[in-house]
């Protein structure tokens, strides 16, 4: 089955073959029977579920309990939940604060409902992802300007039924999902645990300590969880993997989303990078430093754009370059044939422009990704001081970036 449509199919053959029986049904009796030969509560459950799906690349296993039930909700522009983490959220909606005072009155409950896009500020049904979470409200925070710092731990997924903004706060009304039984999957786990110490590493990503460890933990759907929590990926794929129920497909997902995290180094890139150790070369130079690379950024397409925005003076910048690698590298000159090496701090440079690339969606590394990774974490290099120099700090790299930049208010 495909997605909903299917079903409504499904539904209009039963229809059919009751009819020529002598027994009638309405076409809404029959979508509902149809829900239930699936295992499934009911119609808008089972149609919520399969969108979801449709979106994905797994067929979701689903076991969906009776019955619905109304909580507070919050919608979030930029933040997809997963199960057993806990999130800090910044609330600045006049409704979303209107549903915390709900949920506090309350059990402390509340639906996280993420966003399609970002910029909708009153969202209704169709504006929302048809998998939420159900969150409980730890404690909150009252920031200076007026919005709220909550703490959230997450509990479970949740199918939403309906989600509106009535009477001056965002309510949903959810069905319960769950994977089943705990299915054995050792191998996977350990290859998944594996694969994310090698993907977290370059990324700095610090998990919280857990017990059991991932590599001991049994449950492949909170391994998956888990990860899913840490790994950088647009908001609409994350939500895939929040809507895979599956909890082994969901684990497989995330693995191949972890291995297809190298991207493509663009052409022009590559051409830079070779022009860097070119000029190392012709100085004689043992290794390829930050400075020999931003010199061959200036002639960078992606690269030079972002540096005539920051209004740097091209020619000068190359002036200064060279006179600094002329002056001040003697120490580098080798007699000896072959290329110059790239120094680690050019290497992290290339790991921390491939992390940017990724965090912005983009499809292939750019020069313009080596830039601002120069400018952002060798920020004492000679090359960075330079940079400066000539007006392009990291407040001004941060404001180019945020002209593009999605909002970043949670709810």
């Amino acid at each position: 089955m495909r997605d909903f449509r299917d079903a409504k199919a499904m539904a209009h053959t039963l229809r059919d073959s009751l009819t020529v029986k002598a027994i009638n049904i309405s076409h809404g009796e029959s979508l509902e029977l149809v829900s239930r030969m699936l295992g499934v509560a009911d119609w808008n459950t089972l149609s919520a579920l399969l969108q979801a799906d449709g979106r994905g690349t797994a067929t979701p296993v689903v076991v969906s309990q009776t019955g619905t039930a109304s909580y507070p909700a919050i919608p979030m522009r930029d933040l997809v939940p997963f199960p057993v983490a806990t999130y800090p959220l910044f609330i600045g909606r006049a409704k979303t604060m209107q549903a915390l005072n709900l949920a506090f009155e309350r059990q402390r409950e509340v639906v996280l409902a993420v966003q399609r896009q970002s910029g909708v500020d009153e969202p209704g049904l169709k504006d929302i992802y048809p998998i939420g979470v159900l969150a409980q409200l730890l404690e909150v925070e009252r920031l200076d300007d007026g919005t709220l710092k909550v703490l959230t731990q997450i509990r479970r997924r949740v199918a939403i039924r309906r989600f509106v903004g009535e009477g001056g706060a965002f309510r949903a009304e959810v069905a319960d999902v769950s994977e089943g039984p705990i299915p054995e999957a050792f191998e996977l786990i350990q290859r998944a645990a594996k694969r994310f110490e090698s993907y977290a590493a370059p990324r700095e990503i610090r998990v919280s300590q857990i017990w059991p460890p991932l590599s001991e933990t049994r449950d492949p759907g909170r391994v998956a969880d888990i990860i899913s929590s840490h790994i950088v990926l647009p908001i609409s794929d994350k939500h895939d993997l929040l809507a895979t129920i599956d909890p082994v497909v969901r684990l497989q997902r995330v693995c191949e989303l972890m291995d297809g995290s190298v991207l493509s180094v663009a052409p022009a890139l590559e051409m830079t990078k070779r022009r860097a150790i070119d000029h190392a070369n012709q100085r004689k130079h043992q290794y390829a430093t930050l400075e020999h690379l931003l010199l061959a950024l200036i002639d960078d397409a992606d690269a030079s754009t972002v540096l005539r925005a920051g209004n740097v003076d091209l020619g000068a910048l190359r002036a200064r370059l060279a006179s600094y690698l002329d002056n001040e590298l003697k120490d580098f000159v080798t007699e000896n044939a072959g290329d110059a090496k790239p120094t680690p701090a050019f290497q992290r440079v290339a790991q921390r422009a491939a992390i940017k690339a990724q965090e912005l969606g983009q499809p292939a590394i750019t020069g313009a990704n080596v830039l601002l990774s120069i400018i952002f974490t060798e920020t004492r290099s000679p090359a960075a001081r330079l940079l400066g120099q000539h007006g392009i700090s990291r407040e001004r790299v941060a404001e180019l970036i945020a002209r593009d930049a999605p909002a970043n208010e949670t709810g």
